[in-house]
């Protein structure tokens, strides 16, 4: 156990490190190969070197328990309509200057990591709560990795899906595991070029690809693509071009792919949120490519967050926001107009979960 500011924080032993000859030990999680002396934190500043051992500061905490709606991680092909707990801790290991979540992910607060929760406790108000899934999000659940995973098996034993909602910065052999336990991801695609990660990320594009072809060619993992699209950033005709055409030669036209609008904030507060046109004209970029699902988010606009049958082109799931208003599959995911398959994962369709947030707490044990 230690302690950080007046608050104490569990210490958990943590995985995917090795000791360094000069006394310091290594962090073998991401892409940062973080060399930790005795004390010092890594990059992600939750995974610490304690006693010449690495430990997860978070399990079992967390900055807080809300029922969303699955469409709202965005997953638009997982379950459409269910509803979904998510949590997630404190940190981040990338170091995004236009953080939408800064004030969790950027935090080194642990008094803020106030609800308590063993995965069981999580796993049993999710069955309460009747919910099909439990969500890792809010910070990258790559660095509470352990405390995903041990949450994941106690939801698999009960039935309950897991979502990860990750910028899929992770090394190999961790990655392997981790997504074992996964039922589904977003993964964030920030950007297509190595410049942008670079500057405003302090990370590498290419691990993040590597996690994309993983999961698509060596899991049976359902994931779907976010790409914030950032003003003068990341918004160009060439490289979101160049973005739709790689995800259909290594992923293919089936997987989803979400441009959700960028909005001011963290270190990035003097530009100006992204024009409902800029989605739009990426989507019709990504669809010319030759992608079947593409979506627009965190903007008012029906068409571009509809499902279309990639067939005969009518609207099989219509959206509005997170709400659903019209529902055309059957339960397995093919359209009730000409009979074909919609790539994801389905089952029967009641009354969807809707548009509500709903902030729970968790008893511990109960």
């Amino acid at each position: 156990m230690e302690r950080t500011g007046s608050g104490a924080v569990n210490s958990f032993p943590g995985r995917w490190w090795h000791a360094l000859p000069d006394g310091r030990i290594q962090c073998d999680l991401c892409p940062r190969d973080c060399k930790l002396h005795e004390g010092q934190r890594g990059a992600c500043f939750v995974r610490q070197n304690l006693g010449g051992a690495m430990v997860l500061t978070t399990y079992g905490r967390s900055s807080g328990f809300c029922i969303d709606p699955i469409e709202k991680k965005p997953l638009n092909h997982f379950y459409p309509g269910s509803s979904v707990l998510s949590f997630g801790t404190a940190g981040c290991n990338l170091a995004c200057k236009f953080c939408q979540n800064w004030d969790i992910s950027k935090s080194h607060d642990m008094d803020r990591l106030m609800d308590q929760a063993s995965p069981q406790d999580i796993a049993r108000a999710a069955s309460r709560h009747h919910c099909t899934s439990v969500a890792y999000t809010y910070n990258d659940p790559v660095i509470f990795a352990e405390y995903a995973m041990d949450t994941a098996d106690a939801c698999h034993a009960l039935g309950i899906q897991s979502v990860a909602v990750t910028a899929g910065y992770i090394h190999a052999e961790p990655r392997r595991e981790f997504y074992a336990k996964m039922d589904a991801a977003n993964v964030d695609l920030k950007a297509f070029t190595e410049d942008f990660y670079f500057r405003l990320c302090g990370g590498s594009l290419q691990p993040v690809l590597d996690t994309l072809v993983y999961l698509r060619h060596e899991t049976s993992v359902w994931f779907e693509i976010t790409t914030l699209l950032i003003p003068t950033k990341n918004d160009s005709d060439q490289e979101i071009e160049a973005l739709s055409k790689w995800v259909m030669k290594e992923l293919g036209p089936d997987v989803p792919l979400h441009f959700t609008a960028f909005h001011p904030d963290w270190k990035l507060a003097d530009l100006p949120p992204t024009p409902v046109a800029t989605l739009k004209r990426a989507r019709k970029i990504a669809r010319s490519a030759g992608l079947h699902y593409v979506y627009t988010g965190n903007v008012h606009d029906p068409e571009g967050g509809t499902t279309y049958c990639p067939s005969c082109e009518k609207a099989v799931i219509e959206r509005d926001w997170y709400a659903i208003g019209g529902y055309h599959l059957d339960a397995r995911g093919r359209c009730e107009y000409c009979g074909t398959a919609v790539a994801g994962r389905f089952g029967a369709f009641a009354a969807p979960f809707g548009a509500r947030r709903i902030p729970i707490r968790i008893e511990q044990g109960g």
